[in-house]
């Protein structure tokens, strides 16, 4: 195929995907469905399984914002506060392996990556020790810690649940 060939069929393959197509069948039903969800989704009030979360982050702002003001009267290194962060993530993530044992997981790989996400807090956390104050390894920590909550939430819902989310 010469070069002017190429261009030319090329240039008339450009102009055919420039061009508006059609969808096969009548797609508002689904997007009206799923507008409707979404709403009611949103509108819904915080309920049962998810309270413990949002009462165990509140606990968990709530005992940092204390300890930032009363810096002075207790003093809380950064090797204490990892500890404390730990623990409680410990605490949390226990509870909810303890509520969902008894329900199938929607994978099979889902505890091998709870283990890789361990390994990714255990180095974390060596490398808090040189650096017991860096906020930005504590926010890594605070975030692979959410991660694994996530990850046991999510392989234990059910999948209507799931679709609805996509």
């Amino acid at each position: 195929m010469s070069k002017t060939n190429f261009e030319q069929a090329l240039a008339e393959q450009l102009a055919d995907v420039n061009k508006e197509q059609p969808p096969e069948r009548d797609l508002w039903p689904g997007i009206e469905l799923a507008l409707s969800n979404e709403t009611l989704e949103t509108s819904r009030v915080v309920t049962g399984s998810k309270m413990y979360l949002v009462a165990a982050s509140v606990a968990m702002f709530a005992l940092i914002g204390w300890l930032s003001v009363n810096q002075q009267a207790v003093s809380l290194t950064g090797d204490d506060l990892v500890a404390s962060l730990s623990e409680q993530h410990l605490e949390q993530k226990n509870a909810l392996l303890v509520r969902f044992q008894d329900q199938p997981s929607l994978t099979q790989n889902w505890q091998d990556q709870l283990t890789e996400l361990d390994a990714a807090a255990d180095v974390i956390k060596m490398a808090l020790e040189n650096e017991p104050n860096n906020m930005a390894l504590l926010k890594m920590l605070q975030s692979v810690h959410q991660q694994q909550i996530n990850l046991i939430e999510r392989v234990h819902s059910p999948r209507w649940q799931q679709m609805s989310h996509i």
